[in-house]
């Protein structure tokens, strides 16, 4: 947990993912098109990944990936940054965290 909370404080939008997830890719491709550059952690593709995703699994993200922090908290997976999105408070979190300047 540690490990994650050091992670998450590296910059204002942090995405643990996995390159094969579609999902993961899709939430990506969002921050991106927003003009985000989040630090994204590729699960399987770091050393100790699973035991990062066993983290994140403990902080209650279910699937683990993707996961999404703003600001250092837990927004969440898919579904919970879509529906920020959808509900036009996900761009004034972003702003608020520094991750965006328009």
């Amino acid at each position: 947990m540690d490990r994650v909370a050091q992670m998450v404080s590296e910059k204002p939008v942090v995405i643990f993912s996995r390159s094969s997830c579609c999902m993961c890719h899709t939430i990506k491709t969002l921050f991106s098109d927003f003009g985000v550059n989040p630090n994204v952690h590729e699960l399987d593709e770091i050393p100790r990944g699973k035991d990062i995703e066993q983290a994140l699994l403990r902080l209650g993200c279910n699937p683990s990936v993707p996961a999404v922090f703003i600001d250092g908290k837990l927004v969440g997976g898919t579904n919970e940054v879509m529906s920020l999105h959808l509900n036009r408070t996900l761009i004034p979190m972003l702003r608020n965290a520094g991750a965006l300047w328009v």
